[in-house]
């Protein structure tokens, strides 16, 4: 059996080398060349299985990165292939212990009935160690490996899974306790532009580019109790690869109480969307009007799909193209549009001159620009931190999470004011709140007299545009957990 029990099996995008031999006690141990070995006290029998990478298959594994559709693949059939894989090891490992026993007994001594009862005694042995195997595996000892080699410094490196995920969860709790204490702040503090919201007022929390982030339903959840909020919209990106796997992120949207208008992002795939749909209370847009809490709100997805780059994706040209076809499809609209909600600035730059408001994401950054024909353009920060894209920036400047509530009249459907909500990145706990006020949330919109120069799609950097506070009177509270009420 040690010599002829091992197989060469693909699994995923590895050549994955099994092996099953005698050992005095049970194990299973993962070699990963050259960074070590995790070992694993899975059962009580005396067999040791081994599992060895033999080689990864760069095509395979490109295109994990390159193309979603494969990971959802993945997902799918590395089950199968690696129990086929254990099927054929154990056909191998009852062929060679069984043949392995008759043909020493047929050297030893050239008696066919022996030849027969080693060969069953050596396929017993074989049944009651895999019985045994079998009765004691414990699949929570994968939680308890051993490491040998470089992999050694792992635990030190990174951390025990349990402890990164208390934290973490720690945190996502205290950034939600800090909105609520910052809020109870703002609501007594004088100093901020005057703006006496009513019970008719429409309250809505704009949010967008979760990208994944746990942490960002604590703040959303947070916000929405906070302020009272009659809905909530969110302008993409609410995943990450737009994987099957990431579905499951999206079942917390039912549990937010109250409506959940969302738009398709750059990142969120069909299936993604599909997702979002199953949500009782999500209302998705794609290039079509409805009407929440009193607004009527226009939305339509990103028609890219960034994470597949084996896809042929529009240009920003035809992007804008795009745009442009949506924005004259609800010109005349009747009644007429009060908020116009897209993932990418660049695609909605034709809804100048058309709707009072225009929401969108995409750029990490939160801006907003009053454009000449009275049209607003609300550019949201990124309300998960950027997700797991937050941790490029470096520990010592990591991406906050943003979000904002806005003020609408109940009778004339317009924007009268905003609060800004900004709380430290990862691992920070700040928390800052701004409040703006409309100047003249009554305006006429009307159209532009030649083409539009086109929002930025990142920041207000690549345009005239710049952040809010520099245009219109405005006030700040800010807080820490030393500072704020417990």
């Amino acid at each position: 059996m040690s010599l002829g029990a091992h197989v060469l099996t693909p699994i995923g995008p590895a050549d994955v080398i099994l092996r099953v031999t005698p050992a005095w006690h049970g194990e299973t141990v993962v070699s990963v060349a050259p960074l070590g070995k995790l070992g694993f006290e899975t059962h009580d029998a005396p067999l040791r299985f081994d599992v060895e990478i033999s080689e990864i298959r760069l095509a395979a594994a490109q295109e994990l990165f390159e193309n979603p559709d494969a990971i959802n693949r993945l997902a799918e059939t590395i089950g199968s292939d690696l129990r086929q894989g254990v099927i054929e090891l154990f056909v191998r490992a009852v062929t060679s212990a069984v043949g392995g026993a008759g043909l020493t007994a047929l050297v030893l001594f050239r008696d066919w009935r022996r030849v027969g009862w080693s060969a069953l005694t050596a396929l017993l042995t074989l049944a009651a160690a895999g019985g045994l195997t079998y009765g004691t595996f414990s699949p929570s000892a994968v939680s308890e490996p051993r490491y040998t080699g470089l992999l050694a410094g792992a635990p030190q490196v990174v951390g025990s899974a349990e402890s990164v995920i208390n934290r973490f969860s720690e945190y996502s709790e205290q950034l939600a306790s800090l909105v609520s204490n910052v809020s109870r702040l703002y609501e007594v503090t004088s100093a901020l532009p005057v703006y006496e919201n009513d019970e008719s007022t429409i309250r809505v929390l704009h949010v967008s580019d979760i990208h994944l982030n746990p942490a960002a339903w604590n703040v959303i959840t947070s916000l929405k109790d906070q302020f009272q909020v009659d809905f909530i919209i969110d302008s993409g990106d609410i995943s990450d690869r737009g994987s099957a796997a990431e579905d499951v992120f999206m079942d917390d949207i039912s549990q937010l109480g109250v409506p959940y208008v969302w738009v398709r992002g750059n990142h969120d795939s069909m299936g993604t969307q599909r997702a979002v749909e199953a949500q009782e209370n999500a209302i998705v847009l794609d290039d079509e009007i409805t009407e929440v809490g009193g607004l009527r709100i226009y939305g339509a997805g990103d028609p890219r799909f960034t994470p597949d780059k084996a896809r042929d994706n529009p240009t920003q040209e035809e992007v804008a193209a795009i745009g442009a076809q949506q924005a004259a499809s609800v010109a005349d609209a009747e009644p007429p549009v009060d908020v116009t909600v897209m993932h990418d600035p660049l695609q909605a730059r034709a809804f100048n001159g058309e709707v009072p408001l225009v929401l969108a994401g995409h750029g990490h950054n939160r801006w907003t620009e009053l454009r000449d024909t009275g049209t607003r353009y609300f550019v949201q920060g990124s309300t998960g931190g950027a997700g797991l894209r937050g941790l490029n920036r470096g520990s010592d400047q990591p991406t906050p999470y943003e979000a904002s509530v806005l003020y609408f009249d109940a009778e004339t459907k317009r924007l009268q004011a905003w609060d800004d909500v900004t709380l430290g990145g990862l691992g920070l706990t700040s928390a800052r709140i701004d409040r703006q006020v409309e100047e003249d949330p009554d305006r006429p919109i009307t159209p532009p007299s030649q083409s539009p120069t086109p929002p930025a799609s990142g920041s207000p950097s690549a345009t005239s545009a710049s952040p809010s506070p520099s245009r219109s009177p405005s006030g700040s509270v800010s807080g820490s957990p030393s500072a704020s009420p417990q």
